[in-house]
């Protein structure tokens, strides 16, 4: 997946694409205030706290944000991508709807 995603969606990200992705963090990691590094850092952070919290048990869906925020307390290049993109979501009515087109049978 690509098209804006960061550190953040981590829980949203895994829960839908599971572990058989690539995610592509452009802006999530070349725009981080610490520099490119932190913002590698940060994803890589954010992705092992969900992966270790699922194989834990855990709804990440439901428990994302919290484990994120508890994750970044070890991790100042997470907490800055939290605090850069913390609020960015895409919650919007897709404007390219499949055209569906009947098949003779």
């Amino acid at each position: 997946g690509s098209g804006g995603i960061h550190a953040g969606q981590m829980h949203l990200l895994l829960s839908l694409f599971g572990d058989d992705v690539v995610l592509q963090f452009g802006g999530g990691t070349i725009g981080h205030p610490m520099g490119i590094q932190a913002g590698a850092t940060a994803n890589r952070v954010a992705l092992e706290a969900m992966v270790k919290a699922r194989n834990e048990g855990r709804d990440i869906l439901a428990e994302g944000p919290e484990i994120l925020k508890k994750a970044a307390q070890h991790s100042p290049a997470l907490a800055a991508a939290l605090e850069t993109w913390g609020n960015v979501t895409f919650d919007f009515a897709s404007t390219d709807t499949p055209d569906v087109l009947p098949t003779p049978s």
